[in-house]
Parts: structure tokens; sequence; C-alpha cells
């Protein structure tokens, strides 16, 4: 049993300050599923770029760095990796070569579509507690948030 909750004027700074909360709950949740990552012989940055992929039309390397949380210079060392496996595809921009598309190939489906399914038992596992309504909710508050900050997300 989890002890009542306090009105938040009655509560640290970081207890009721928004990035703080979604920072603690990130890594908590994360580090969790995070070994079985791992477990499955997959870096943590390398599950979400292939994540970030998965159910997508590809992005641009710059867009994959910033939903995948890693800095684009190890997003494209990565990449180097997981295109020689045969995991991902690079196919560089008809109008601005500079710009290069990133998408995940068959294969690259096949082989995460495991932690996929593991990932979504995880999430339902936390968000449980909350009910349908509320989980979804919060998603939708955070879907905002982030349109928001990054309109071009």
């Amino acid at each position: 049993m989890h002890p009542p909750l306090k009105p938040p004027q009655l509560l640290p700074f970081v207890d009721g300050y928004l990035a703080a909360l979604l920072g603690q709950a990130s890594q908590m949740i994360s580090a969790e599923f995070h070994q079985v990552v791992r477990s499955h012989g997959f870096s943590v940055a390398e599950w979400r770029v292939l994540a970030s992929l998965f159910g997508s039309k590809g992005m641009s390397i710059g867009h994959l760095a910033s939903i995948s949380l890693t800095k684009q210079p190890t997003v494209t060392r990565l990449l180097d990796r997981m295109e020689a496996l045969g995991h991902v595809r690079r196919t560089p921009q008809t109008k601005d070569r500079r710009v290069t598309h990133v998408s995940i190939t068959p294969q690259g489906q096949k082989i995460v579509k495991s932690l996929i399914k593991q990932a979504k038992a995880h999430e339902e596992k936390i968000l449980e507690p909350f009910g349908l309504a509320q989980a979804e909710a919060l998603k939708h508050s955070l879907r905002q948030i982030i349109a928001q900050r990054h309109p071009s997300a």
C-alpha cells in the first residue's frame, strides 16, 4: 500500500516539478526495460534507434537522433554497424544530398519485433494501476507537450 499523497503546496520543489518528475519516472521505467534489451544482445542506443524506426516510413538522421535521445555522431556510428548487419538502410535524399533518410529493413523489423512486444507488455504492467482512460490521457498530454516544444516532431 502506498502512503497518501500530500497536497502539492506541501511537497518539496522537485516532488512537484514536472521536469524532475518526468526524468525520475523515465529513468525508473527505462532502467527496468533496458535490462531486457541488454539480455537480447542490444545496446540501449541500438534499441532506441530500432524502436524509433519500427512502424515508421523512416526519417532523417537528425530526427532519429532527436527522438532516440542519442547524439547525432553516435547515431551515425550505430547506423554504420546496423547497416552492415542489414538492420537499417540509408538513402540520400534527392532534393538535398546533405540529408540522409534512414529506414528499418524487414530483417531489422524481425529482430526487434520480440522486444517491441516485451516493451508493450512492460508498459501495460506499469500503466495497469491507472486504468486505460488515465493511461491514454497521460500519453496524450505528453504528446501535446512534445508537439508544443518540438513542432516538427
